[in-house]
C-alpha cells in the first residue's frame, strides 16, 4: 500500500503507539490501514461411500483437484462460507456437519478451514465457472498425485485415517513454506 484508501495521501510503515509491528499508517489523517490473514472456508463433500472433488478452472493450480473451497466474504459465518463455495464449486447444496480442520498457512497469510458436508443426492454440476470438473470419488479413487493444494490433501488423509479408526477428529494445524507433501502423505 503506497496511499491512504482514506484521504489518498502517502503512508508510511512505522510501528503505531500501543502495537508491536509496523503497519501502514498514514503521514496526513493518521488511519491505520490493517492488513490480516483471509480465510477460505470449504466442504469435504461426502455421498455415502464418495468424497466429491473439483477440478479447478482458476489459478492458482488450474487442471488440479481440490475440495470446494474460497474466501468468505464479509457478513458471512464460517459455514455459509463454505456452503456458498461449495454450491459455487459444485452446484450441490450440502448440510455442514463436523468442523473437520483449521490449518495456519501463515506464509500466505490465509487460514483454511473445512466442514464435513452432507449431500442429499449424487447429483452434482458436471462443471461450473470455477470448476472444470465435479466427481464423486470412491476413497481409492482419489488421484492423490494431482491434489491441488498441501491443506486440501491433509483433510483428505484426516478425514481417511478417521474413518478407518471409526472416529472423526477435529484437526488444528499449521502448514510452513519449506513443507513440501509427498506421494502418501
Amino acid at each position: 500500500m503506497k496511499y491512504c484508501s482514506e484521504c489518498a495521501h502517502p503512508v508510511e510503515y512505522i510501528v503505531p503507539d500501543g502495537d508491536n509491528r509496523e503497519r501502514a499508517t498514514c503521514t496526513q489523517c493518521g488511519t491505520i490501514h490493517y492488513t490480516n490473514p483471509r480465510i477460505i472456508a470449504g466442504t469435504l463433500p461426502l455421498f455415502e461411500d464418495k468424497v466429491m472433488l473439483c477440478r479447478r478452472a482458476i489459478e492458482p493450480r488450474k487442471g488440479y483437484w481440490t475440495l470446494p473451497a474460497g474466501f468468505m466474504e464479509n457478513g458471512e459465518t464460517l459455514e455459509e462460507g463454505a456452503q456458498r463455495e461449495t454450491l459455487e464449486e459444485t452446484g450441490v447444496e450440502v448440510a455442514i456437519g463436523q468442523l473437520l480442520a483449521s490449518i495456519s498457512v501463515p506464509h500466505i497469510s490465509q487460514v483454511h478451514i473445512f466442514f464435513e458436508a452432507q449431500m442429499q443426492s449424487a447429483e452434482h454440476a458436471a462443471s461450473t465457472s470455477e470448476s472444470l470438473e465435479v466427481k464423486l470419488f470412491s476413497w481409492n479413487e482419489i488421484p492423490w498425485e494431482e491434489i491441488a493444494f498441501p491443506t486440501v490433501k491433509k483433510t483428505l488423509r484426516f478425514y481417511q485415517e478417521d474413518m478407518l479408526a471409526g472416529h472423526i477428529q477435529t484437526r488444528i494445524l499449521d502448514i510452513q513454506p519449506q513443507e513440501r507433501l509427498k506421494v502418501g502423505d
